[in-house]
This record gives C-alpha cells, structure tokens and sequence, in this order.
C-alpha cells in the first residue's frame, strides 16, 4: 500500500494537534514531516535575563538566544512527531527558522520537498473573525500541493464521520474539479464519493464521470443566500452536513494573480465556513 507524504504545519496549539488526530483518520498510511516554523527570540523574558546574565558579551547572548530558541523548536515539532506516531503515521521532525511570513516559508517548503499533501489546523473563526492573509489562506493560495485544512474544534458527529464518511466533491465539470476528483481518489481510496453541485439557473454542468461499477452519486443543492461565493459555499456546506461527509473537496483555479481572485471567492468562503475538513486541490500547471 502506498504511503501518503505529507507536511504537516505544527505549532503545538490544540487546533494543530487535533489536525493530525483528524488527518490520521481521514488517511490512515502516511509519512509526516512535522514542520514548525519558528522565529526568534522564541525565549521569555525571564529566560532571556537569565542567558544575559551569563553572558559575557552580546554575540554570546545572541548565540545563547538562538540556541535555546532552536532546542525549544525541536521539542515542539518532537511533541508533534510523537502524536503523529501515536495516530499511527510514520514521522520525522522539521523546526525551520524563518523571519517572519510563516505561511509563505511553509508555501516555498511545500515547493521545495514536493509531498502529496499539506495539513493545517485552524481556530475555525467564522464571518469577520476569519482574517484574511492568516497561515492558512497564504498556503492555501500559494501552495503546489493540495491542503487539508481541519477546523477546529469539531462535534462529535463530525468527528465520527472521519473514520468512514463520505467524500463530499464539488463538481462543476471544470478542469479544477477533475483535479479535485483525481486527487480525492489518489489520497482517500475506497471512500464513497458524492459529487455536488449547487444549482445554478444560468449554467448545466457537464454529469460527474462513473468512479466503479455503480452510477455516480449526483447531488443537486439548492443555492444559499448572499453572494454567488457565499451561496455556492453554503450549498457546498449543507450538503457535507446533511450526508455526514468527512470532509469537502474543492478545485481551485490556479495561483496567477487573477485567479486568486476566484480562489478568494467560493473556495475560501467555504473554508471560512466549514465546520468539516476541506481539501483544497490547485489545478495543475495553472500557473
């Protein structure tokens, strides 16, 4: 059986370890870099006088700061290593040291180590408490790969659902759907895949491809209140709920700067409203 490669952006809060709790069931044989992005000084006050106290000369206290900002980065991507283990995923540690911007330092690590899936972990705020330009929606927006964003916290229905629910797929016919249905069959293999598409009066898409033997599954949801985005989002969501789905897949439509534009409509509504996991799949060479 093939073993899922995946990175996983960690910070020790509740949010990021209830991800990999989630992410172990949703894909149960998996290889997880335990990435935790730190900035300096990482230390506390009280540690940072005691370090100056013992210091001679400033570069001796700069050395001590990021030598014990560094071996508090590896404990924290080790407490992650060892959840992951106990989920049962094979793990290994990354404390990477950055400046700032951690989620385009996560994005270029993405590009650069090429895993079959990101995992971010979010507070899932909602309306005006989800703040764009968060981790999440820079990766989401930057990242090659796709991303498995898992709200945090869920009910115990949604969480039930992980082990065996549905697959909910937002289907439209486009090009970054059919993504989104290769991907969702690579990483998330024998799960029954529902296709969904929230009606449109101006619009037919194109009838989801058969998956197996059995006729797909064809869900029409009726449109939601507000935007467009909103609307379909709400749709999209209602749906997740009213199937207990694990979680929702969406295509987005590459990372060019008009895209993110789109990518910044339907997608991140849902991800912003989802109380379910949502694997974001960029279409591939969009850009």
């Amino acid at each position: 059986m093939s073993v899922t490669r995946v990175v996983v952006g960690y910070d020790a809060t509740l949010p990021s370890s209830a991800a990999v709790d989630a992410a172990a069931r949703l894909v149960p044989h998996a290889h997880a870099w335990i990435t935790y992005l730190w900035t300096p000084p990482l230390v506390d006050e009280d540690l940072r006088r005691r370090l100056w106290t013992g210091s001679r000369s400033l570069d001796e206290f700069i050395q001590a700061i990021e030598r014990e900002g560094q071996w508090r980065a590896d404990r924290i991507a080790d407490i992650g290593a060892t959840l992951a283990r106990a989920s049962g995923w094979q793990a290994e540690t990354l404390a990477h040291r950055v400046m700032g911007g951690e989620g385009l330092e996560l994005a270029q690590l993405v590009e650069k180590m090429q895993p079959d899936l990101v995992l971010l972990g979010t507070r899932g705020l909602r309306g005006i408490r989800a703040v764009l330009g968060s981790v999440s929606d820079i990766v989401v927006h930057q990242s090659p790969k796709p991303v498995l964003v898992v709200p945090h916290p869920l009910l115990s229905t949604e969480h039930h659902a992980l082990t065996d629910g549905p697959v909910l797929l937002g289907w439209d016919g486009s090009p970054g759907a059919r993504a989104a249905l290769d991907t969702a069959q690579r990483l998330l293999p024998g799960r029954n895949l529902l296709f969904a598409t929230v009606e449109d009066d101006d619009t037919t898409p194109e009838a989801p491809p058969r998956t197996g033997d059995a006729d797909p599954t064809w869900l029409r949801i009726p449109r939601g209140h507000g935007t467009t985005a909103q609307a379909v989002a709400h749709g999209l969501i209602t749906g997740a709920r009213d199937h207990d789905a694990a979680l929702l897949v969406v295509g987005s439509r590459g990372r060019t700067a008009a895209a993110e534009i789109l990518l910044g409509s339907v997608v991140m509504a849902t991800l912003h409203q989802s109380h379910r996991p949502v694997l974001v799949v960029p279409q591939p060479d969009a850009d």
